[in-house]
């Protein structure tokens, strides 16, 4: 899922075993710390970014949060913010594909070089191979950056080996290294893992689209914010920020200009939030669902931070019901109580399979369920090399579980919206299709709900026919090459 997944863990890549050296010269954060107070430098964006990497190897940090950090606390804005942003990002995306020319271009493995110079010599790669940087402008920053963290000595050897790899261009590159199979070719050139490319290709039935998934995946994702329901419209939140609204949400606002969104008086003042409009979606659906009866009573069962609970939250407001909104750790359940200030939203913390709720039964009921992630890796950069093959099963047992815990707690006629920021398949039609056998539940033709996406339908129902699902409707599921959303899924079922 987009905004309430766990953090992905497993397999640090790039990281191996840490020699002596590598630690004497360490330079940033110690462990815990999101980044180094280092003093200003003639090269801020380059720090920044160079920073950002060897927390992500060293701490199994975030880039996306240790980034904003560092260029907050070092005060880098500008046209130095965007180049960091876009170094540090681009590196930990592509990492794989970079390590693959590296390894071409040097004398030793990788694994066995000191930390400092193995994020230079990737920040430099990047430099080289996906920027329009002028190559003797990238070597010779790179080049200065390591003389200043770990001495003269490497100078010789990150020079040498960046020189190589400015010899042949991206493509050239993928030529020389890519496997000699279609899918493995598409993997290196748009850098994903092999089998999270496998997994894209199973979900969407065919390796035709491939390409463009991946391609889309590897891009820089566009800023979407979500106007609140019921304080400001779409068009006013446009008209603020100068963004435009976006094509299928009616709250959705895609930002055109760069800069920190927290800075908008509207994000500023609660009227709205930063949020893909593949996530607004999601909420729009579990507050579309039809329900039988009474429809007073709102479950979030895994809400924080509380990007969805914000958007569920308004508009049980204007519908004049209550939504109490769940997560099992207390910092994220802080941020749902921050996010939903003044909403009719109750916080609790604890398990979403065991804790006491207010409410014995709930009208509908979402599960936005801890996932993989690989529907968001655009926007987690380092992601897609630290998830692995073996995290779907238990993630998928938790989802099985947290789905029929749901369905125990929704009066029959009653809806539970399952979601997930994944299109494997496992996280998805199986787990729906798995519980919906067990009990009986109904799934309903989630793509009827959301008529401003008119090719949700085509997508899902290919889904459907490679799971053993129960007779009933399909689910939604979005793509960043199809609607320039987070690839989320989305299936209604009725509580039997």
């Amino acid at each position: 899922m987009t905004d309430s997944s766990v953090p992905p863990g497993g397999h640090r890549s790039g990281r191996g075993p840490r020699r002596k050296d590598d630690r004497k010269r360490r330079s940033g954060p110690p462990r815990g710390r999101q980044g180094p107070a280092r003093p200003p430098s003639g090269d801020p964006a380059r720090e920044a970014a160079l920073d950002t990497l060897r927390a992500v190897r060293e701490d199994a940090a975030y880039a996306n949060l240790v980034l904003p950090s560092l260029l907050r606390e070092r005060r880098i804005s500008g046209r130095d913010a965007a180049l960091a942003t876009d170094l540090a990002y681009g590196a930990c995306r592509a990492q794989g594909l970079l390590d693959a020319v590296l390894a071409a271009c040097c004398d030793r493995p990788l694994d066995s070089l000191d930390g400092v110079v193995l994020d230079s010599l990737r920040l430099g790669a990047q430099q080289l191979l996906r920027t329009r940087i002028p190559p003797h402008a990238a070597v010779s920053a790179v080049v200065e950056l390591v003389r200043s963290r770990a001495g003269s000595r490497p100078t010789g050897f990150v020079n040498a080996v960046l020189r190589r790899v400015g010899e042949h261009t991206e493509p050239e590159w993928v030529d020389r290294l890519a496997p000699p199979d279609a899918l493995g070719r598409l993997a290196l050139a748009h850098a994903h893992p092999r089998w999270v490319a496998e997994v894209f290709a199973r979900a969407l039935g065919s390796e035709d689209e491939l390409g463009a998934a991946l391609a889309a995946d590897d891009a820089r994702p566009a800023v979407h914010l979500a106007a609140r329901p019921g304080e400001i419209s779409a068009e006013e939140l446009a008209a603020i920020t100068g963004g435009e609204e976006s094509p299928y949400s009616p709250y959705g606002v895609l930002l055109t200009e760069g800069g920190d969104p927290g800075d908008l008086p509207p994000i500023r003042e609660g009227l709205a939030v930063v949020q893909d409009e593949g996530s607004q979606l999601v909420a729009l659906v579990a507050a579309r669902a039809p329900v039988t009866g009474e429809d007073t009573r709102w479950l979030d069962l895994c809400a924080g931070p509380g990007g969805k609970a914000v958007m569920l939250g308004a508009l049980a407001a204007i519908e004049g019901a209550t939504l109490d909104a769940v997560d099992r750790a207390p910092h994220r359940a802080r941020l749902v109580e921050q996010a939903t200030e003044g909403l009719p939203v109750r916080v609790h913390t604890g398990d979403a399979r065991e804790i006491a709720l207010p409410e014995e039964r709930y009208d509908r009921v979402l599960v936005d369920a801890p996932c993989t992630g690989l529907g968001a890796l655009r926007r987690r950069p380092e992601a897609r090399w630290r998830r692995q093959p073996g995290d779907v099963e238990e993630l998928a047992e938790l989802q099985r579980s947290l789905l029929h815990a749901a369905l125990a707690r929704t009066r029959s006629g009653g809806v539970v919206t399952y979601a997930t920021c994944s299109p494997h398949p496992d996280e998805t039609t199986a787990v729906v299709a798995a519980v919906a056998a067990e009990t009986g539940a109904e799934v309903l033709d989630t793509p009827a709900l959301l008529p401003e996406v008119p090719d949700a339908e085509a997508v899902s129902r290919v889904e459907l026919r490679s799971a053993p699902s129960p007779a009933g409707g399909p689910g939604v599921q979005l793509w960043p090459h199809r609607h320039g959303t987070d690839a989320m899924y989305a299936a209604v079922l009725r509580a039997p």
